[in-house]
């Protein structure tokens, strides 16, 4: 239980540490060789964390720990005859880790559009501030 939890709020944490990294570093600057590796082996850490460590400490914790076992019968045909097949305990805890697979992939998808757009909102405001008109309808700042 103390490495699942140990884990996730390590995971939790690196992804708080990309936000607060996209908003500080300023749009369009180059990369440098060095911060490209320190990114590049930040975020497969991440990725392994996230796909790699997390699910398969739920695993051991459901398998070894809560003993959610395949011979374990949740819901099936020797437990009730209308029931068509076995459901075990297994089979949950496989699914919740499937589930912790889409959440991850679901988050990182979320984590590429805020980087690729954590720029756009300054731009918005810029144009905004751009097409201000005075109060007979013409520009204030000369446009173009």
């Amino acid at each position: 239980m103390v490495a699942l939890v140990t884990s996730l709020v390590a995971g939790i944490v690196m992804t708080i540490g990309i936000l607060w990294y996209a908003k500080r570093r300023p749009v369009g600057t180059s990369v440098t060789w060095g911060e490209a590796m320190v990114g590049s082996v930040y975020v497969f850490f991440l990725a392994f964390l996230a796909y790699g460590i997390i699910p398969h400490q739920w695993l051991t914790l459901a398998e070894n720990e809560w003993s959610w076992r395949a011979d374990r019968l949740l819901i099936g045909p020797a437990s009730h005859g209308w029931f068509p097949f076995d459901i075990t305990l297994r089979t949950i805890s496989d699914t919740i880790a499937t589930v912790f697979y889409g959440i991850f992939l679901g988050m990182q998808i979320w984590l590429w559009a805020k980087w690729q757009g954590r720029g756009q909102d300054a731009e918005a405001k810029a144009k905004a501030s751009l097409s201000q008109a005075s109060s007979f309808g013409r520009p204030l700042i000369k446009q173009g």
